[in-house]
């Protein structure tokens, strides 16, 4: 029988997919056979001539499980299918029984799997199956993880444990993350006062990393669908400041942090030259990740082959202006990607030193 580990959150990006992907990586030390599972899918991608889950897609990657990949994305939900639910149209006895024949087959050949549920614990009730219903319908139990803090942890798992009580699943941790370093032993002693009596254990997750949280440029160019110019191996680098570049060139300069993003309109060509020029210098280098220019005008002929001829990565676009450039990259939550090979690999460092593995595969030990 297949040790199974259903992770649920209590809202998005509480880092549900860091703490399934660290999991995994943990258990592949201990179990030969080890599995993944997000039975419910509201954010599709394609893989392999299959549509199916995007964080299935990027954990099917990262651990070659793609002899499973059929078997970890069973129920894709699209733009449409809440109207077909509520028409009748679509039978929720048809999508139980192929979360089951997924989890059954991944059983027969897995002795670990972690089942990753999608947002919080509501979601998919829309067509009867929120993620209490599914973890009861896989005989799992929950981890469930919460962003930090103490009041607004302590009301969500209060709130989110009433829906997985009225299926009879039982929340065996509860897992605490994206803490403040700096208030980590404050935060977790608190709440480690305020749920004494509760029969979950509470653990503590990953502490909040920017560099985890931030995007790359190769994010940057996703979102915004423009091409990179330039260096192009350098689209994995980190951005973690984003700047606008409408003072003089020199207070431009001056205000640069490391690893940001530059917003210059083509206009400003003496600007663009300028931070070319520093791409080129090895003590400034590390300051500039890359640019982003916008604007109709024309960037002038001398500035487009310096540009050129530095490699300084940039995308050039004449259909947004600065605000809703600097408005999408800020608002946009950055999702790991199988080609973030460097956080992953961070991510997975980390969990080695964070996590008693052992400690936590005892929990969910029926």
């Amino acid at each position: 029988m297949a040790r199974k580990i259903f992770i649920a959150a209590s809202g998005q990006n509480c880092g549900k997919t860091t703490v399934s992907l660290s999991l995994l990586h943990l258990a592949r030390q201990k179990y030969k056979r080890v599995g993944f599972m997000k039975p419910i899918s509201p954010k599709p991608a394609e893989l392999r001539g299959l549509t199916v889950d995007k964080d299935a897609a990027v954990i099917c990657q990262v651990f070659g499980l793609g002899r499973d990949l059929r078997y970890m994305s069973p129920v894709v939900i699209k733009g449409d299918s809440t109207r077909q639910f509520i028409d009748g149209r679509l039978d929720p006895q048809v999508l139980e029984q192929s979360i089951l024949d997924a989890c059954a087959a991944l059983e027969k050949h897995c002795d670990f799997i972690i089942i990753e549920g999608a947002g919080h614990p509501g979601v998919g009730s829309v067509v009867g199956l929120s993620n209490a219903h599914v973890a009861k319908l896989l005989n799992a139990q929950v981890m469930m993880v919460t962003g930090g803090g103490v009041g607004n942890v302590i009301d969500s798992v209060h709130l989110d444990r009433a829906l997985f009580e009225r299926e009879g699943v039982e929340i065996r941790a509860v897992l605490v993350n994206k803490l403040i370093a700096e208030k980590r032993d404050t935060t977790l002693d608190y709440l480690g006062r305020a749920f004494a009596r509760e029969t979950f254990k509470l653990v503590g997750g990953f502490n909040y990393q920017p560099i985890l949280a931030d995007p790359t440029l190769r994010r940057v160019a996703n979102i915004l669908d423009l091409e990179i110019f330039g260096n192009k191996r350098e689209s994995k680098r980190i951005i973690h400041f984003l700047q606008i570049g409408a003072p003089s060139t020199q207070r431009v300069t001056e205000l640069l942090r490391d690893d940001t993003l530059l917003i210059v309109t083509s206009s400003r060509d003496e600007l663009l030259i300028t931070l070319a020029n520093m791409y080129q210098m090895p003590e400034h280098r590390h300051k500039i990740v890359g640019l982003l220019i916008p604007g109709v005008a024309k960037i002038g002929t001398i500035a487009q082959q310096i540009l050129d001829r530095s490699k300084i990565p940039y995308m050039r676009t004449a259909k947004h202006t600065t605000g809703k450039l600097y408005r999408a990259i800020s608002e946009d939550v950055y999702k790991l990607t199988a080609e973030d090979t460097e956080k992953i690999d961070m991510v997975c460092s980390l969990a080695e030193s964070r996590f008693d593995f052992d400690e936590l595969d005892r929990l969910f030990d029926s």
